[in-house]
């Protein structure tokens, strides 16, 4: 078992997320936006072990928080990216587009994530899925024995994400939706990278793009 916080963080108001097992206390966070300060502070106060940092994509509000995390520890935190975000990530994010200098090249990320990879925390088995759209190496965590999935900037509740950006492919964002979302159980949770969270059957039922 683990549990979540979402922090919501940063001038776009980004979903970030900590995950610690109750068991090991062992913890990971996706999407780290500007202002992760606050869940390093939760960290500490807590008494976890920060194991890893999962990326969905290398957009700059979703990695905005990297520096701040990387220097409040003594040990490199693993960044964990598909490939296809490299090129993304080397450019600061796309922030420039929006007046926000980032340099994200001191913190490499060390563990390339693939379609159908798994990783874990703890006991807990993610699945890694490929879901192109909004960029090229997007990326779901799905647990399938919890029921839920982190998917960043692919869904939201009673909306889709942007095509539009550089990378973007709205026919891609189509088919990573109803081929890698749709097909999860209806009752499976849906952590967004902005806004509430939803449900695949809410999403079935009530999202007008679909």
């Amino acid at each position: 078992m683990f549990q979540i916080k979402k922090y919501i963080l940063g001038p776009i108001q980004n979903n970030t997320y900590l995950l610690n097992t109750i068991e090991s206390q062992e913890c990971v966070i996706i999407d780290p936006a500007i202002g992760s300060r606050t869940l390093v502070k939760d960290i500490t106060r807590n008494n976890l072990t920060l194991i890893q940092i999962w990326i969905t994509h290398a957009h700059f509000d979703h990695v905005g928080g990297i520096q701040e995390i990387e220097n409040s520890f003594s040990n490199q935190i693993p960044v964990c990216l598909h490939p296809l975000e490299i090129p993304l990530w080397q450019e600061g994010g796309g922030g420039k587009e929006f007046g926000v200098e980032m340099n994200l090249s001191p913190y490499p990320p060390i563990i390339t994530l693939m379609d159908q990879s798994e990783i874990k925390l703890g006991e807990n088995n993610f699945r890694v899925l490929h879901t192109p759209g909004h960029t090229p190496g997007h990326i779901t965590f799905y647990c399938p024995n919890q029921n839920v999935a982190f998917c960043g900037d692919l869904i939201f509740n009673k909306s889709i994400g942007r095509s539009d950006f550089k990378g973007g492919n709205y026919e891609h964002l189509i088919k990573s939706i109803h081929e890698k979302i749709m097909t999860m159980p209806e009752e499976t949770r849906l952590f967004c990278g902005h806004g509430p969270e939803t449900t695949v059957g809410n999403e079935k039922k009530e999202n007008p793009f679909l």
